[in-house]
């Protein structure tokens, strides 16, 4: 199901940025990354704003962690496993993460 139907139907969430005490209302489904920075938020670091894959799973880059709601995501893809495996469990990369839930996050965890 496309995003705008899901607006359409009222299928509605919440993202809430930490760090940019910030809230976000979005379609359930939608890809972390682009409405971060849809609605302004900074998720990368220096050498990150430099080498980011614009979103296509292939830097890393955009890492994120998920304070509460991670029940409420899309599990995580291969190339997120590989990438976090030194990780804690609660991180994630933004653009391989789709919310279907209520999700606290943090932007650029140490």
């Amino acid at each position: 199901m496309e995003e705008e139907e899901r607006v359409k139907e009222g299928k509605m969430t919440t993202i809430k940025f930490v760090n940019e005490n910030k809230e976000v209302v979005v379609a359930e489904g939608a890809n972390l990354r682009k409405k971060a920075i849809e609605n302004g938020i900074d998720l990368y670091r220096w050498r990150g704003k430099l080498m980011n894959c614009g979103g296509y799973g292939q830097c890393g880059t955009c890492i994120v962690e998920i304070v509460e709601g991670m029940e409420n995501l899309s599990p995580k893809t291969d190339f997120e496993l590989r990438k976090l495996k030194r990780k804690p469990e609660n991180y994630r990369l933004a653009c391989q993460t789709l919310v279907k839930g209520p999700v606290v996050v943090r932007t650029k965890p140490q």
